[in-house]
């Protein structure tokens, strides 16, 4: 019914619950210590970026007239479906890249929150580290809750993004009044911008790079058109409003820690630099208020992005793209057996990569599908109604991200870089295996039967030799 579905204000909390709150969390530490106090830009890049890309989207959506995102729409305008499972692959797994680096932050902020509140005095259980441990823990939590319902997580959800924008946005008036001296407050650290940062570029395009895939939250209203009222023009209201809203407050949060944070912090735990930020000015409650913010946000983001992700899954399997043993179709909601794949990819992903290579390996997954997306809809800019402007920047801007964080990662972190590329040629080995599965079959049948040829013609050549040769009689 159609008072059920979301209208404009619901659509818009969804988009900016998924963008906000988990994403600057779990990067902002490694983004400032790579463009300083310029951060507040290489967040602004990214999102005018991820803006050309969800332009695209909409474009391709009203022009094929079909609901849907890259899968549906690589699909309608190639033909190809191979190409769009192969695009959609590569999607989920920026989804597990995701929810890994949630999962990363959430163990990092709960491990930091516990050593304040002077009730853990380890970082190690039974010699394994405790952080991934909890990150773990915390994905198996997430994956019961959509395994047990629509409705549980929606309630969940709901309440986890309320909380974490409200504390988001007082940190953020808060610690500008204080860095600015007004309602009363006395200034405790000059705000900094970063301007001069401009004359060395390159740190800023490096960090834009690497805070990619905190700008992907608003593709969850593409994928679920359907639930939101009046979609042609709530869905693209929703998304640019959305990503305005997240250019401004991960903006102020970028200012403020750097201004506020020591970089000796930052170093040492970059998951947890808000909450650093935050004790700078307000105190050990102000710590303990962010900590607590970010485990809600943390914990939010790995819900929404699993829910959605089990949900983009299951219309992969629908459509032939994944294999049926992957998960039930037939039942309603998220299939439990695809959630709890996805669930375990990501502990793996987590156990076995750090925090930039969680990053770096998520966000070129996203890059690839935006600059394709923005792509397609470049080829269509002969069309009236396309402006060929915000699809450029997607495409410049996400292939031109591409090589330069590949080459930052060599580089500057070779380690990350083995860790990223080796979990890339996987994803593509497994990929290509799948999708070429049909014809490697045929050719393997194929090969039988022309390795059962041989031999059956060897014996009757044999046979025939046999028969034919003259007796020594």
């Amino acid at each position: 019914m159609s008072e059920q579905k979301l209208g404009l204000i619901g659509a818009m909390s969804i988009s900016v619950g998924g963008m906000i709150g988990g994403g600057v969390y779990a990067v902002l530490g490694v983004v400032v210590l790579q463009a300083g106090a310029a951060s507040w830009l290489a967040f602004t890049g990214a999102c005018l970026i991820s803006m050309g890309a969800s332009y695209s989207y909409i474009k391709l959506n009203q022009i094929s007239g079909k609901k849907g995102g890259s899968v549906t729409q690589i699909e309608a305008f190639t033909g190809r479906s191979t190409l769009a499972g192969m695009v959609g692959w590569t999607l989920l797994f920026g989804y597990i890249g995701a929810m890994a680096m949630y999962a990363f932050a959430f163990g990092g902020f709960t491990v930091e929150l516990l050593h304040s509140a002077d009730l853990l005095h380890t970082d190690s259980v039974f010699t394994l580290p405790l952080q991934p441990l909890i990150s773990v823990a915390a994905i198996g939590l997430f994956v019961a809750l959509v395994v047990a319902g629509t409705q549980v997580t929606g309630w969940v959800e709901t309440a986890l993004a309320a909380t974490k924008t409200v504390i988001i946005l007082g940190f953020g008036i808060w610690g500008f009044a204080y860095g600015f001296g007004t309602f009363g407050f006395e200034p405790v650290a000059p705000i900094q911008f970063g301007l001069d940062r401009l004359a060395t570029p390159v740190p800023i395009v490096i960090a834009i790079a690497i805070s990619f895939v905190s700008f992907q939250g608003w593709q969850l209203l593409v994928y679920d058109q359907e639930s939101i009222r009046n979609p042609e023009r709530n869905v693209p209201l929703a998304i640019y409003a959305s990503i305005v809203i997240t250019i401004i407050l991960d903006g102020m949060i970028a200012i403020l820690v750097f201004s506020y944070a020591s970089i000796d912090q930052i170093v040492a735990n970059p998951e947890v630099a808000v909450a650093f930020a935050a004790e700078t000015f307000i105190g050990p409650t102000g710590f303990f208020i962010i900590a607590v913010s970010a485990l809600l946000s943390t914990g939010s983001a790995i819900l929404g992005t699993l829910f959605s992700s089990a949900h983009f899954a299951k219309g992969m399997i629908r459509a032939g793209l994944l294999p049926d043993r992957t998960g039930n179709t037939e039942v309603g909601g998220a299939p439990p057996r695809t959630t709890i794949i996805l669930g375990a990819l990501t502990a793996v992903l987590v156990v076995i990569g750090g925090l930039e290579g969680i990053i770096s390996f998520g966000s070129l997954m996203f890059m690839v599908v935006f600059g394709a997306m923005s792509y397609l809809a470049l080829q269509q800019r002969h069309r009236d109604d396309i402006n060929p402007i915000p699809p450029l920047v997607g495409v410049v801007g996400s292939f031109g991200a591409f090589p330069i964080l590949i080459w930052n990662m060599y580089t500057n972190e070779p380690a990350v870089f083995g860790t990223v590329v080796v979990t890339a040629v996987a994803v593509f080995a497994v990929e290509s295996l799948y999708f070429g599965r049909e014809t490697i079959w045929a050719g393997v049948e194929q090969s039988g039967r022309t390795i059962a040829d041989f031999a059956a013609n060897r014996r009757t050549d044999a046979e025939t030799t046999s028969t034919e040769e003259p007796s020594n009689d």
